[in-house]
């Protein structure tokens, strides 16, 4: 495995996995929330969270479907993909993803 685009992340899901199904496999859909917590300048706790859209093929689209639900504490790795597309208002259109290699269960609700 390459060492140039890898990502590792913890974090809850915010929403229940979005499935879709081809003739030769399926894609997963979900968001994951990672926070980290700190203590600003002024001495006040501070939360802040970070959103990443998550999309897995395959088995691991399958595993997430059956195993992944809304408020799963799970792991991953995997790489960041950047894809552009055309709105049908003629708008380009730019999203950035994690696509998942990995996947293990952390933890409960």
């Amino acid at each position: 495995m390459s060492l140039r685009n890898k990502v590792t992340l913890i974090g809850r899901t915010g929403k229940e996995v979005e499935t879709v199904n081809f003739e030769n496999g399926s894609l997963a859909k979900v968001s994951l929330a990672t926070s980290e917590h700190y203590t600003n300048a002024k001495g006040e706790k501070v939360e802040e969270t970070q959103w990443h859209n998550l999309v897995a093929f395959g088995k691991t689209a399958e595993i997430m479907q059956k195993y992944v639900e809304k408020g799963k504490e799970i792991a991953i790795e995997g790489k960041i993909i950047y894809r552009n597309y055309d709105d049908k208002d003629g708008q380009k259109r730019y999203i950035t993803e994690i696509k998942v290699d990995e996947l293990v269960m952390v933890g409960g609700k």
